[in-house]
């Protein structure tokens, strides 16, 4: 006999593990060790969807900072568009300068990320700086000559995004201008009127209204009046500065002087789809 038979604690033991248990308590205990056992599986289920959560938010994380990091690699991944839903365009670069009677100041816009239109953008502020500086070259300040420039977000819809640039520039009489860049989304590039339209008949459809608009408003009001014809407004030539309003319709911008007097400031014409598409 062994020195574990002579113990009477194991001799209680095997007269415990002896008494008889009764089937609903057996089957209760049953139930709570399955119980427990479901339990537990399910906590650990939990455990190991917690840590693929964190590693897909890893995932997610790496990739938004691939594609932000690389526009150009973001394009390729499954057509996605250039520029997003909301179009976030801030100032790229601010120019002024004061010099005797002259002075300017030109805020430049871009838009956020590696998108082709900025070096359209670029230049054409670019230009009205050269504008500037030409004239302060020339008169060495003493000209009375001023030039304010800034910029707003007149469109961002679902496929295009346009930027407007107002550019004031007072000299012996004030002339207003304005240049929008209207932006594809998809490519981030800017198309001109005539790329937007592509259609020759299309494009003097939407010339032979704007002259009827024109006269409709003269007959209308007397105070208005617009050059017509070969002194004035002949049709268009698919390089004016135009913008979708909210409803998706097309609106041509004119500057001051152009087919109107400068009493009538900038001129703009919305065209119903009907006329054209």
């Amino acid at each position: 006999m062994s020195q574990n038979d002579d113990n009477p604690l194991t001799e209680q033991k095997k007269a415990y593990m002896q008494i008889p248990v009764p089937k609903t308590a057996k089957k209760s205990v049953e139930t709570g060790i399955a119980k427990a056992r479901a339990e537990k599986r399910k906590n650990m289920m939990l455990h190991n969807l917690k840590k693929i959560g964190v590693c897909a938010a890893a995932v997610l994380v790496t990739f938004g900072v691939v594609v932000n990091a690389s526009p150009m690699v973001a394009n390729a991944m499954v057509g996605l568009p250039v520029i997003g839903k909301i179009t976030k365009v801030i100032t790229f670069g601010k120019y002024t300068n004061e010099q005797n009677h002259m002075s300017a100041d030109v805020n430049i816009p871009k838009v956020e990320g590696n998108v082709a239109a900025n070096a359209e953008i670029e230049t054409y502020a670019k230009d009205l700086i050269a504008k500037y500086e030409l004239e302060l070259e020339k008169t060495n300040g003493a000209s009375n000559y001023d030039m304010q420039s800034d910029y707003e977000v007149v469109a961002d819809g679902k496929n295009y995004v346009s930027i407007r640039i107002n550019t004031v520039i007072t000299q012996a009489s004030g002339a207003q201008f304005v240049k929008i860049f209207t932006i594809d989304k998809a490519t981030g590039k800017v198309k001109t009127l005539q790329q937007y339209v592509n259609d020759d008949a299309k494009l003097q459809a939407i010339s032979n209204n704007i002259k009827q608009q024109m006269e409709t408003q003269m007959e209308e009001d007397k105070n208005k009046s617009y050059f017509i014809g070969d002194d004035g407004f002949s049709g268009l030539t698919g390089d004016e500065s135009f913008y979708l309003n909210e409803v998706g319709e097309l609106v041509i911008v004119f500057d001051e002087y152009v087919i109107a007097p400068g009493s009538m400031g900038m001129i703009q014409f919305t065209i119903a789809d009907s006329v054209w598409k």
